[in-house]
């Protein structure tokens, strides 16, 4: 806030002609260098003067001489003029054809199927020298590797599966839930599997990052249930091709499924009611937030999960 009214008055072209008035000692090569009237400049002088309460420049015989306040005024008035103009400027952006880049994502297999595909296509077709570097997401979110700099940004499932940091941005990308995919010729023509029939068969579980833990046998054991786990695969295709031929289940994100189980071979249904789904979420370290490429390299990511969901 202001400490008085008299200062809302002022504007930019006051502020200029205080820094000339303090610089050249002159009106008139002030009404020069600002391409302005005389009696502009003395108007704004004016206002300068019944704002700040300061006679801020003495007519002499050798030129205006500034007063003791108008010394003290100059350095901020200058600051505030070259703030002005950094606003103006705005941060410099960044250009993906300047030089080759390359970014370190760490992320789960859900998004290197159905994001990254359309991320590096966008990269191609713009002609950009951009490399991606994907890192096998491990139990947690690699919390120093993003502090130190070695990583750029995380991908991960949410929302609350990870363990959340003061000092990180946390954006949502987009939300998905799951669905039952199981070999076309052990199919029962229903639309959905009750929890009972849910927990009866056997299940092949493709893990999306190293852990105990997942969000379908969590939600069963707050059921009091448990599934039977035949096999854990280290990725959606291959506990497709584990559950060809039996009359194994997969329970697989319903657009996984949309992009790598909609022939005819596999068939699907609704999971039993009440399981939850998840968000796809993209983290950072706050100390990156405003570094220009990895903002660059986020609104990117943003733009290929719109067109995923369009």
């Amino acid at each position: 806030m202001l400490n008085s009214n008299a200062l809302r008055k002022l504007d930019t072209q006051d502020f200029m002609v205080f820094v000339a008035l303090y610089e050249q000692n002159h009106v008139t090569g002030v009404s020069e260098t600002l391409c302005v009237s005389q009696s502009t400049v003395s108007y704004c002088l004016k206002k300068l003067r019944v704002s700040f309460d300061d006679e801020l420049f003495v007519n002499t015989r050798t030129g205006m001489h500034p007063t003791y306040k108008a010394d003290r005024m100059y350095p901020h008035v200058l600051k505030i003029l070259e703030h002005i103009n950094l606003c103006h400027a705005g941060d410099a952006t960044f250009d993906p054809t300047s030089q080759p880049v390359t970014f370190n994502l760490c992320a789960p297999e859900y998004f290197e199927q159905l994001i990254l595909p359309r991320l590096l296509k966008r990269f191609a077709s713009a002609d950009w020298p951009v490399m991606v570097n994907m890192h096998k997401f491990d139990s947690d979110i690699p919390v120093e590797a993003l502090r130190n700099g070695s990583l750029d940004l995380v991908t991960c499932f949410g929302p609350d599966f990870h363990r959340s940091h003061g000092d990180f941005r946390s954006e949502t990308l987009l939300e998905d839930d799951l669905v039952c995919v199981v070999d076309s010729r052990s199919a029962r023509n229903q639309s959905r599997l009750s929890l009972d029939e849910f927990v009866e068969r056997r299940h092949v579980f493709p893990t999306p990052w190293t852990s105990t833990t997942n969000m379908i046998d969590g939600w069963l054991a707050q059921q009091g249930q448990k599934r039977q786990i035949v096999a854990r695969a280290n990725s959606y295709g291959a506990a497709l091709k584990m559950i060809t031929g039996t009359d194994f289940v997969v329970t697989l994100p319903r657009r996984i499924q949309q992009l790598l189980a909609s022939e005819s071979g596999f068939a699907v249904c609704e999971t039993p009611s009440g399981l939850p789904g998840f968000s796809l979420d993209m983290q950072w370290c706050q100390r990156v937030d405003q570094d220009n490429a990895n903002r660059w390299l986020r609104e990117q990511i943003v733009r290929a999960c719109a067109e995923q969901q369009a």
